[in-house]
């Protein structure tokens, strides 16, 4: 396993960072194809046993019970001290008022929230899942400054929003004395390269750590185009992101096809590679139902792409509509964040 520490900042984690959206109580959420607890717990031991030290939730993934289920495996299997434990707040816990976004009440409602169902006592990443336009953003960063000093947090990051959005942030911390993010959630992968054009340069100028979701494109990037799976029939967000660039992910898609076979590799080690080969990229999230997804993202770090094959990859792309960075409901609806 590769290590570096996550932006300007002292922490050190793994270069492959483990989502938990996959894992969850059957029925709850919104998900279908979570695994339940047992089969969830053999993916994080696998994990830990390839040197995977990131582990990243959020408290709405499978209505909470991701978190409770991460919790109890890394109280199981790994010392606390050795691990990176992120969760993110922002969705709501019910449709009622002050139950989700970024207000001082509600981000100190979630955080103690997340910390009972994790079976600890501190979080080391905290991040908020979106920007929220309808609080104060300085009611936002003091908040979580306050949540950090309190000893319930020791670093705070952020994930898709605008870059000026996360640029205000960062200066509204920097301005008042308060804690700055140390890392950036954005979606990039081979099918989706907006986040190259601003968010990805400020991180990098900014030496803030950068954290992929999607980076394989919910699973399109790893079979061929025709191939279905249950999650690619039933994940709505995932025909949000991808349903108005067909014709230019398929291509896409192809291109990924042809490197792999070309170099006798599966199509997930190859668009990692090239994600892990790009400026700023500190650490992919990667979602995973199988052992097998987790071998092909560690092998990814070996993998060298050369100048042919990158341009191979990245000569079908053309500019998308930019999604995901807000939340599907307008402010005064339910919120879902999905991802």
């Amino acid at each position: 396993m590769q290590y570096r520490t996550l932006g300007r900042s002292g922490l050190v984690v793994s270069r492959i960072c483990l989502g938990c959206m996959s894992f969850g109580e059957p029925g709850l959420g919104r998900h279908q194809w979570v695994l339940p607890p047992e089969e969830s717990r053999v993916i994080v031991r696998d994990a830990l046993e390839r040197g995977i030290n990131f582990f990243d939730t959020a408290n709405e993934y499978a209505a909470g019970s991701s978190e409770r289920i991460i919790g109890k495996a890394l109280n199981d299997f790994a010392r606390r001290d050795e691990i990176v434990l992120a969760t993110k707040a922002f969705s709501p816990w019910r449709d009622a008022p002050n139950t989700g976004r970024l207000s001082r009440k509600a981000l100190f409602q979630a955080i103690d929230d997340s910390l009972k169902r994790l079976g600890t006592d501190y979080v080391d990443l905290y991040q908020i899942h979106r920007f929220d336009e309808g609080t104060p953003i300085e009611e936002t960063m003091e908040a979580l400054h306050d949540i950090v000093k309190s000893g319930r947090v020791r670093y705070i990051g952020a994930s898709s929003m605008w870059a000026w959005q996360f640029a205000k942030a960062q200066h509204v911390a920097e301005r008042n004395g308060w804690t700055k993010f140390i890392s950036m959630q954005p979606q990039v992968n081979l099918v989706y390269r907006e986040e190259e054009r601003e968010m990805i340069p400020l991180c990098i100028d900014q030496g803030v750590g950068v954290m992929p979701w999607s980076p394989l494109a919910r699973g399109m990037l790893t079979r061929d185009w025709n191939e279905k799976t249950k999650r690619s029939e039933t994940d709505l967000f995932g025909k949000f992101l991808y349903g108005a660039t067909e014709e230019n992910d398929r291509s896409i898609v192809e291109a990924v096809g042809r490197v792999a076979s070309a170099r006798g590799l599966p199509r997930a080690q190859v668009a990692l590679a090239w994600l892990l080969g790009k400026p700023g990229i500190t650490a992919p999230i990667i979602g995973s139902t199988k052992v097998a997804q987790i071998a092909d993202a560690v092998a990814a770090l070996d993998v060298q792409l050369d100048a042919s094959e990158v341009e191979a990859l990245e000569a079908p792309y053309l500019p998308h509509p930019v999604v995901g960075l807000a939340p599907l409901m307008p402010l005064g609806g339910k919120v879902s964040v999905l991802n």
